[in-house]
């Protein structure tokens, strides 16, 4: 058996939350309350739907600005020419380029963490494939990253924009935040992406569509939500 710390067993007392479920203002304020290490932690959230994603129309997958942002450091690759190239180092990008950017990332360049491409540079941007898309950067036009309007979607990615995808067994998992951002925020950032995740359900997809979800920080343990409830407030 795995021995746990006596922090974690510390913070572990403050909630007894297994097979709990817990409405949202009590999850958020179990997770941020049971913080014990030193770091600011991201905060995640893992949804269970009832969608079967071997089938093509019941694929989920989005994006969504979070109103306050991960809290992380976002380095911004932008593939674009003439005017949209200027457009998107105007908007922050952190590097713009055409072929020898492309070349530069074939030779291992990784300092960016989000991918943005025009349309027309798709082709080209097609090369990366094999190191992009294992790591989830490869742009796509469901998520907003090929675009002409590259100066928007700069500066969503910045201000806090994630994407997200439903994977094995209907499972989606995303950060929304930091422990320091507080209950109150964190809630906010989780609503917004409840509403994006309800919105995108597939026609295709029967009975019950969010099925179970649970809140927790890096190090800490997960929180079930009260699902029902939140369905309610869906509807």
């Amino acid at each position: 058996m795995k021995k746990r710390g006596k922090k974690y067993i510390d913070a572990l007392k403050k909630a007894v939350v297994e097979n709990k479920y817990f409405e949202l203002d009590d999850a958020f304020n179990i997770v941020v309350d049971s913080h014990y290490v030193q770091f600011d932690e991201s905060v995640d959230v893992a949804m269970n739907l009832g969608i079967d994603i071997k089938k093509n129309d019941q694929q989920v997958r989005g994006s969504v600005l979070l109103p306050h942002g991960t809290g992380k450091a976002v380095k911004i690759i932008v593939f674009a020419k003439g005017e949209k190239e200027r457009e998107a180092q105007a908007a922050g990008a952190d590097y713009v380029g055409q072929d020898d950017l492309i070349a530069k990332v074939q030779q291992g360049f990784m300092d960016f963490n989000k991918v943005v491409s025009t349309p027309d540079m798709m082709a080209s941007v097609g090369k990366l494939g094999k190191i992009l898309g294992p790591r989830g950067l490869m742009p796509n036009p469901k998520v907003g990253t090929v675009t002409f309007d590259v100066g928007k979607i700069v500066k969503e990615l910045k201000e806090g924009k994630i994407e997200f995808k439903a994977e094995k067994n209907g499972i989606l998992q995303t950060s929304i935040g930091k422990i320091s951002f507080g209950q109150n925020k964190l809630k906010e950032n989780f609503l917004a992406l409840l509403e994006t995740v309800n919105r995108l359900k597939p026609a295709a997809s029967k009975g019950v569509y969010i099925k179970k979800v649970s809140v927790s920080s890096t190090m800490g343990f997960g929180v079930g939500i009260d699902t029902l409830k939140l369905r309610n407030n869906l509807i």
